[in-house]
C-alpha cells in the first residue's frame, strides 16, 4: 500500500500532466482550405488582397464559351485554390467587369472572366457557358493555372443576364460551392431548386432588373434551408458592378471565402448582417453562424 504522501504526489503529477495536455491543444483548428491572413475590414476593403497575382488571356477557340481572361495567385506554398467563373451581361464584354478579376484572385482564388459566345446570349446559355468555363479550368487550362485549382471547390457569378446565368448554373450543378448573381436578370422567377449557397446583390435604383421583380423574388424563392443572402446597395443603378464597388466586393469575397474555402473566419462579415450607409437592405438566413 502506498503512503499518503506518495499518493498525493502521484495525484499532483497526474493533474499537471493532464493540464499540460490540455494546454497543448489549439483553441480551434484551422480549416484545411484557409488561405491568407486573418481577415479584417481594412483587408476586405482594400483594392487588393494579400496574394500577388498573374493573368493571361483565354483563346476564343475554346469549346463552350467565348474565351476571356484568367487570374490566379502566384503563391503555390499554401495548396490549391477554389475557382470562380464570372459572366458579363447582355451586350457587354468581360472588360465591363475586369476590375473584379485581380481583386478576387488576390484573396486566394483562380478567377476566369468569360467572353460569351454572343453578346446577345440569354441567361440559360450564359449559365451553360459558365459551367463550360469551369470545366475548361479544371481539365484543359494551362498547367500553371490548372495545378492551382481544387476541382471540388468551384463557384459562379455574373452581372445582369450573366447574373441570371449564374442562377441557371447553380440550379444545373448543385455541386457548386457558391453563386453570386449581381443585379441578376432572368424571366424565370422561381429558383426553389437551388441548393448552392447564393448571395444575390441588387441595386436599389435598378431600372433594368428592378429588385422588386428580379433580385428580391429570386432570393425569396430559394429555400430557407439553403444558405442564402440578399444585399441591396443604397442608390445603386443596374450598372453598379461595372465600376469599383467596395461594399459589393467586400461581401462577395467574404461569401466566397466562407463557402468555397469553408473559412469560418469570414462569418462575422456576413452574420450578423453588415450595416453601413452604402447598404439599403441585407437579409441572410445565417444558419452558418
Amino acid at each position: 500500500m502506498y503512503p499518503r504522501n506518495a499518493i498525493a504526489r502521484l495525484a499532483v503529477a497526474a493533474a499537471l500532466a493532464c493540464g499540460a495536455l490540455t494546454l497543448a491543444q489549439p483553441a480551434s483548428a484551422a480549416g484545411p482550405f484557409e488561405r491568407g491572413p486573418n481577415p479584417t475590414d481594412s483587408l476586405l476593403e482594400a483594392s487588393r488582397g494579400p496574394f500577388s497575382t498573374s493573368d493571361q488571356s483565354v483563346s476564343s477557340l475554346v469549346t463552350g464559351f467565348g474565351g476571356g481572361r484568367v487570374y490566379y495567385p502566384n503563391d503555390t506554398s499554401q495548396g490549391t485554390f477554389g475557382a470562380i467563373a464570372i459572366s458579363p451581361g447582355y451586350t457587354a464584354s468581360w472588360s465591363s467587369l475586369s476590375w473584379l478579376g485581380p481583386r478576387i484572385a488576390s484573396h486566394g482564388f483562380v478567377v476566369i472572366g468569360i467572353e460569351t459566345n454572343s453578346r446577345y446570349d440569354q441567361p440559360a446559355s450564359r449559365g451553360r457557358q459558365l459551367l463550360a468555363a469551369l470545366d475548361w479550368l479544371v481539365e484543359d487550362s494551362p498547367t500553371a493555372v490548372r495545378s492551382r485549382i481544387d476541382p471540388s471547390r468551384l463557384a459562379v457569378a455574373g452581372h445582369s443576364m450573366g447574373g441570371g446565368g449564374s442562377l441557371e448554373a447553380a440550379d444545373d450543378r448543385p455541386s457548386l460551392q457558391a453563386a453570386v448573381p449581381l443585379a441578376p436578370w432572368n424571366l424565370t422567377k422561381n429558383w426553389s431548386g437551388v441548393r448552392v449557397p447564393t448571395m444575390i446583390i441588387g441595386g436599389e435604383n435598378d431600372s433594368v432588373a428592378s429588385v422588386t421583380t428580379h433580385s428580391q423574388p429570386f432570393y425569396e424563392s430559394i429555400p430557407a434551408s439553403s444558405e442564402k443572402a440578399y444585399l441591396e446597395l443604397n442608390g445603386a443603378s443596374h450598372f453598379f458592378p461595372q465600376t469599383t464597388n467596395t461594399t459589393m466586393a467586400k461581401s462577395m469575397v467574404a461569401w466566397l471565402k466562407r463557402f468555397v474555402d469553408d473559412d469560418l473566419r469570414y462569418d462575422p462579415f456576413l452574420c450578423p448582417a453588415p450595416r453601413g450607409t452604402a447598404i439599403e437592405e441585407y437579409r441572410d438566413t445565417c444558419p452558418h453562424s
